[in-house]
């Protein structure tokens, strides 16, 4: 969330970036100036009225303590705390109005993120790796997959409908074993704290990191979470909603705490499901895993110091870019223009696999820096050495990496002319040894 002084001080920045993003100041925050300078009035009455009550009640005593009949003085004393509490009533009013406004405003994009309104305008900064030269017509995953029978779309369509997929024999065994190879990688290697977070998560959980209240229809909720309650800004923490990502549980370990600084950065990586609506996917990645209401995803997060985030989020980005290096997979890092950047991100590097099946490249992680504004909605703070008050820590998250798309860049990266797919050297020994997936 955005820090009300900053809108107020700033207003007109807040509108030119929210533009760059392809959205409409005027929708998001309506008239603010009118709603500030309203709920100001209200305070600054209140003040004025307490302020004459408090004389009031001196002249009360005064002509009690002489004698003398304060009768007056005390009908004006009960209107003026009926007139308070009027205004009382309307300022808590106006500062739900602007908290509801602020929650659905996304964070402002960096100055360095380039201008676009869609991926076309996306910057690619750097690309990585040799893309495979076969001398066969490569095959798409479904396709290598269903003649290996190590992917079954179909009778995961007879279990639960489309969008989901069964591994079997080495397809399952291979989806595990990516799973270890990149949580060892982030422990071991990168330094990260291995987390094992719940899979549901409640409402404030949801808005503190920025799903919710405006995108509730992409997610899962249980049978006692209730999205009318959370579009009136009723955030709960006795409900429940399957988790879109990791970064939410996660993220969300801290709310409502302050942290020790001696502790920052905080580097948390955590294995789990991702349950996903995909409301506003229809039609977009009908074939194959690409898009699917359940997934994998190994996730990273931190807590940063504010002038930490920069340098981290770039470690962050390098630690997801090396499990894509150690299993041989080409790919380009992508920074986002401000009309493809997330809602809660100010700036994010997504990192693109090439898929040689489909000849196109396919994002497989998003790397973001978030600055404070999750932080702010989540209300996790530190106190800086030397200092009083307690700040926002800036807080990044990214995949490392989606564990299906790498499977099936595998799948398309390995594939030999005869159907099999050779298993990356550094995959082996999570593999038992074994070096081919064959029929």
């Amino acid at each position: 969330m955005l820090d009300l002084g900053f809108v107020r001080g700033n207003l007109e920045l807040v509108e030119q970036k929210l533009r760059a993003r392809g959205a409409d100041p005027a929708l998001l925050l309506g008239d603010f100036r009118t709603l500030d300078q309203s709920r100001r009035e209200a305070i600054t009455q209140a003040e004025q009225l307490k302020a004459r009550r408090n004389e009031l009640s001196q002249q009360v005593g005064a002509l009690k303590k002489a004698g003398q009949d304060a009768t007056a003085l005390m009908e004006e004393t009960r209107a003026l705390k009926d007139r308070l509490d009027e205004l009382d009533k309307s300022a808590a009013a106006l500062d739900e109005e602007m908290r509801l406004a602020l929650s659905s405003v996304p964070n402002l994009t960096r100055d360095e993120v380039p201008l676009g309104t869609s991926e076309a305008d996306n910057a690619v900064v750097k690309s990585w790796g040799q893309k495979p030269a076969f001398d066969f017509e490569p095959r798409p995953h479904w396709e290598l997959g269903e003649a290996l029978g190590i992917l079954d779309l179909e009778r995961a369509a007879k279990l639960s409908g489309a969008r989901f997929a069964v591994y079997m024999g080495a397809g399952a065994r291979m989806e595990r074993a990516l799973i270890s190879f990149m949580l060892d990688r982030h422990t071991t290697k990168h330094g990260y704290t291995e987390v094992l977070p719940p899979f549901m998560v409640n409402s404030k959980s949801l808005f503190g990191t920025g799903q919710l209240p405006k995108f509730a229809e992409d997610l899962f909720r249980c049978s006692d979470a209730d999205a009318e309650a959370v579009g009136r800004g009723e955030f709960k923490d006795n409900d429940h909603w399957l988790i879109p990502t990791a970064e939410v549980p996660v993220t969300n370990l801290y709310r409502d705490e302050i942290l020790d600084e001696a502790r920052l950065p905080i580097c948390l990586t955590a294995y789990t499901p991702c349950f996903r609506a995909e409301a506003g996917a229809y039609g977009k990645d009908v074939r194959g895993i690409i898009r699917q209401h359940q997934f994998q995803k190994v996730e990273l997060v931190k807590f940063t110091r504010p002038e930490e985030s920069d340098a981290e989020h770039e470690k962050l980005t390098r630690d997801a870019e090396e499990i894509l290096e150690a299993l041989g997979l080409p790919y380009r890092r992508v920074l986002l223009c401000t009309g493809d950047t997330g809602f809660s991100s100010a700036k994010t590097f997504d990192l693109e696999v090439w898929l040689p099946g489909q000849g196109l490249y396919r994002e497989i992680s998003s790397c973001s820096n978030f600055d404070a504004f999750q932080a702010r909605r989540a209300n996790i703070r530190f106190k800086p050495a030397g200092k009083g008050k307690s700040e926002f820590v800036h807080t990044l998250n990214g995949s490392g990496l989606a564990v299906g798309r790498t499977w099936l860049a595998i799948l398309e990266n390995y594939q030999q002319a005869d159907g099999s797919v050779v298993i990356p050297e550094a995959l082996r020994p999570y593999m038992g040894g074994l070096e081919r997936i064959v029929k």
